[in-house]
């Protein structure tokens, strides 16, 4: 098995001892630990790369590398743009690289073995803005699937509840005269939510429809046309049909919802504790970052909240 080896490696390069233990590396992990060509290639070429690094700093032999040789080159990597994700995958190669040589007794530590990456920043879900929202839940046709489908639509925008919440609901855990919803969410923590007024209308239109079918699963909320409990990919499909048949851009699923109630909330209230109730979150930093807020929004909660702020701003 034959690897591209990175363009900066020369052809003198490799003859030298460390990059005779990279190829009989790549060798061990095809042949024994049976890794696949990609795999292998991604380990040469982080591994290649990292030579360079070596050799440029003239750290001659693998016994050489310290911990820190290998932060700085992390480092290094990190201020020429690479992405923490890549980094950690450099990393990760590097230790097994060295835990290779340490089997081998090439070297007797694994300098690797406790350096971590830089941390990834979370990828933020996108939200519909009001007005697509508006469009979205303005469904005029009736009937089961239609009215089944809008009473999802708007609990999962009123509420914000997760998806295995929302299959999972019984109709006794809908309080209608009370406005409330309450869910068993993660770690099986119990928590009651507000319904809104559209939301209990469309529940109301749905219950009623739901009379003239013969279920199979009697308490369901929420059934399809056999009177089964609807099945999250049952979910995820109609609000895909939904999001193309209302002309919505984005890609219409339950997380979109979810993260729309919470930001559309948080911008109207910002009560960024009641927010996280209303989600289930254990942490206050999820929904930090769950609601997008950046410093300014929450400067902005603190001048308008912290006693200390405000007797600044009134002198």
């Amino acid at each position: 098995m034959s690897f591209n080896k990175n363009p900066e490696i020369t052809m003198s390069d490799k003859n030298n001892k460390q990059q005779i233990w990279i190829d009989r590396f790549i060798v061990h992990i095809s042949n024994e630990k049976r890794l696949s060509p990609h795999t292998c290639k991604s380990y040469s070429r982080d591994l290649s790369i990292f030579l360079v690094y070596c050799l440029d700093n003239e750290l001659q032999s693998w016994r050489d590398i310290d911990a820190e040789n290998i932060r700085a080159f992390s480092a290094k990597q990190y201020r020429r743009g690479l992405n923490p994700k890549s980094i950690q995958r450099n990393l990760s190669s590097i230790r097994s690289f060295f835990r290779y040589l340490i089997r081998e007794k090439e070297i007797k530590n694994n300098p690797a073995q406790t350096i971590r990456p830089p941390k990834a920043g979370k990828k933020l879900p996108e939200n519909l803005d009001t007005d697509s929202m508006s469009k979205l839940l303005d469904i005029k046709e009736t009937g089961f699937i239609a009215d089944r489908d809008k009473a999802i639509l708007e609990l999962l925008y009123s509420s914000g509840l997760r998806l295995a919440e929302l299959i999972n609901l019984n109709i006794t855990d809908i309080d209608l005269a009370d406005a409330t919803v309450s869910v068993l969410g993660k770690g099986n923590k119990e928590r009651i939510i507000p319904i809104g007024r559209y939301a209990i209308s469309s529940l109301k239109k749905w219950l009623n429809t739901k009379k003239n079918i013969k279920t199979i699963d009697y308490d369901a909320l929420f059934i399809s046309k056999r009177g089964g409990r609807l099945s999250p990919r049952s979910v995820q499909s109609r609000l895909n049909y939904w999001g193309k048949r209302q002309g919505i851009t984005t890609k219409v699923y339950p997380h979109l919802l979810r993260h729309s109630f919470a930001s559309h909330l948080l911008e109207s209230s910002h009560d960024l504790r009641g927010v996280q109730e209303l989600l289930g979150h254990a942490n206050i930093s999820t929904t930090q970052i769950y609601t997008h807020l950046d410093f300014q929004h929450l400067a902005q909660i603190y001048d308008q909240t912290h006693p200390r702020a405000r007797k600044k701003r009134n002198k």
